[in-house]
């Protein structure tokens, strides 16, 4: 099977950023790699961090926090309130990166669950920013990498997971 690629768009001058990816898996199942807790910390994060949910709750309203930690004890703190919990269609809430010198740069985002042929997911998000330079700073910060290897751990996940059915 061909491996899933990522694609990760951010036209100039723009607030947002679009990310989109297949997975060799259902919809229900993507999903619920997403708002399972278990799940989340097992693919959510560049390899190499562990991460440390302080608070999870997927449903409208509820509120999460998780650090990630490196190998030389460095962490990164990340929280946010989900707007909507719509499964499996849709997520929409907030996120802000608490390592900022700065407080209120909170991105808004919306991850969209596409079921297709053949038992795949298309799981597209849109975060849109305070700013072109809250975008482009995020671009910067080498999310990029961060991003592509959560997919391809998620990837991983999900197969073990079907295995197991």
């Amino acid at each position: 099977m061909a491996r899933n690629n990522t694609r990760i768009t951010a036209e100039p001058g723009k607030q947002e950023i679009i990310i989109e990816r297949e997975f060799a898996a259902p919809r229900e199942l993507v999903f619920k790699a997403f708002n399972d807790p278990l799940l989340y910390v097992q693919w959510l994060g560049p390899r190499g961090l562990v991460m440390t949910l302080e608070t999870f709750e997927p449903r409208d309203g509820g509120s999460w926090r998780y650090i990630q930690k490196d190998a030389n004890g460095n962490e990164y703190a990340f929280h946010g309130v989900n707007h909507e919990v719509l499964p499996p269609e849709r997520i929409i809430g907030t996120f802000e990166f608490e390592g900022l010198p700065e407080k209120g740069h909170v991105i808004l985002q919306m991850a969209r669950f596409e079921e297709l042929s053949g038992n795949r997911t298309k799981m597209t998000s849109q975060s849109v920013f305070l700013s072109v330079a809250d975008r482009d700073g995020m671009l910067q910060s080498g999310m990029e990498v961060g991003v592509n290897d959560s997919y391809d751990r998620l990837d991983e996940l999900l197969k073990k997971m079907q295995n197991r059915i």
